[in-house]
Order: C-alpha cells, then sequence, then structure tokens
C-alpha cells in the first residue's frame, strides 16, 4: 500500500455517477406519507423548519446538480423508498416495525417533480435504508463502469449515510455533497456529517459544479 492514497479525488466524468436518495414525494412533500400522522406540534416545530429548508434551499441546489451533471454528460441515477408488492410484503423488517410502506406504483414513491428523471434515467424503489443492501445497483453502477459515485438527498443521517459507508465498503470513491443532503434539524445534519467524514470526500453544489465544469472541458465532453 502506498502512502499517497487519498479519497480527495477530483471526478472523472465517464467514471462517475450521481446518486439522488429519497428526494420523493413521500418524504420531500408536504403531503407525503411519511408526515400524514404528524401532530399539529410537529407540523409547527421541526419538520416546518425541514420544510421551508428543503423548498428555499435544497431543493434548488438538487436541480443545479441534476442539470450540471446531465451537461457533463455524467449519469444520474435515482433510488425512492418503495415496495415492490402493494402491501409491503417484501419490506425489509425495519421498514415493517418503522411502518414505512410505499406500496408499488403509489405517488409517494415518485421522485419529487422538480427533478423528475429523464426518460433514460435509472430509478431503482428500495426497501431498506441503504440503497446497496434491497437493490442491485452494485452490479449496476460496475456495468456502468462507475468507480466514483456521489450522493444527495434525504435523510443525511439514515438513509444517505447508509449508502455512503455501504459504498465505501464495496470499494467506491465517494463524494457526499454536504449542501446537496438534509435531514429533520441542521443539528442531525452536521452530527451525521461528522460521523462519516472518514468515508468519504465531502464538498459543495458549487465547488462540485466548478469541477465537474473544468474535467468537462479537460475531457472534452
Amino acid at each position: 500500500m502506498t502512502d499517497d492514497l487519498t479519497r480527495e479525488v477530483p471526478l472523472v466524468p465517464e467514471q462517475s455517477a450521481l446518486l439522488f436518495i429519497d428526494v420523493q414525494n413521500f418524504s420531500a412533500h408536504r403531503d407525503g406519507g411519511e408526515f400524514r400522522q404528524l401532530s399539529k406540534e410537529s407540523q409547527q416545530g421541526d419538520y416546518a423548519a425541514y420544510f421551508d429548508h428543503l423548498e428555499k434551499e435544497l431543493i434548488p441546489k438538487l436541480q443545479r446538480l441534476q442539470a450540471g451533471f446531465r451537461a457533463a454528460g455524467i449519469e444520474v441515477m435515482y433510488t425512492t423508498i418503495e415496495s415492490l408488492t402493494k402491501d409491503g410484503r417484501d419490506r425489509s423488517l425495519d421498514y415493517k416495525i418503522t411502518g414505512f410502506n410505499v406500496p408499488k406504483g403509489a405517488w409517494d414513491g415518485k421522485v419529487i417533480d422538480a427533478i423528475a428523471p429523464g426518460d433514460d434515467e435509472i430509478v431503482l424503489p428500495k426497501t431498506s435504508s441503504s440503497v446497496f443492501v434491497s437493490t442491485h445497483i452494485d452490479y449496476i453502477l460496475r456495468n456502468l463502469g462507475v468507480r466514483q459515485l456521489v450522493l444527495c438527498g434525504l435523510l443525511t443521517d439514515q438513509c444517505v449515510e447508509s449508502a455512503v459507508r455501504d459504498a465505501c465498503d464495496l470499494g467506491y470513491l465517494v463524494t457526499l455533497v454536504t449542501d446537496g443532503c438534509a435531514t429533520v434539524t441542521r443539528e442531525r445534519h452536521e452530527n451525521s456529517l461528522r460521523a462519516i467524514r472518514g468515508y468519504c470526500r465531502q464538498t459543495t453544489v458549487d465547488a462540485l459544479l466548478a469541477e465537474i465544469a473544468g474535467s468537462s472541458s479537460r475531457f472534452g465532453t
């Protein structure tokens, strides 16, 4: 092993992919299924601030990421919480205990309109916190020649963090977009970023877009 190994590696467009995690109606829309049973106190407390952040800050940044990666010719992918069955019998035990069931084909399982997938972009339904556990994404990424995986979405300290750890263990160079993900409170978000710093490169939307613009120029894409 050499001493110059590092996670701080700029993206190579043809070896990279951007993955949006759970930016779907269920968890990113005020009428989503994750929030229908909330008390008025919760709706007016932490979750009011959460949605305010999503609508005013996060979603516009995700739109910029999506447009920038598409323009650079980099694969854009999505994963959403959605069962393979209507009654959710295929869900993980954790999701059954939690009470999460997004039936196959339901509105809750759709990526939000603001970053709707293109006709030829891959969307993977999952029934576990980590997309690497309940989908064949590892197989797909390897078929695509992806070695560098960029992650963003919801929630930072749950499904995003799980994906970061698993992708790292499977041998991918992971870039986490720090202002391209969110969770219910800012404190939880920051705690998660600190906890997974050793597993990934962490950067911002602006820095990443500048990086891929430069890479695209160098690689002629």
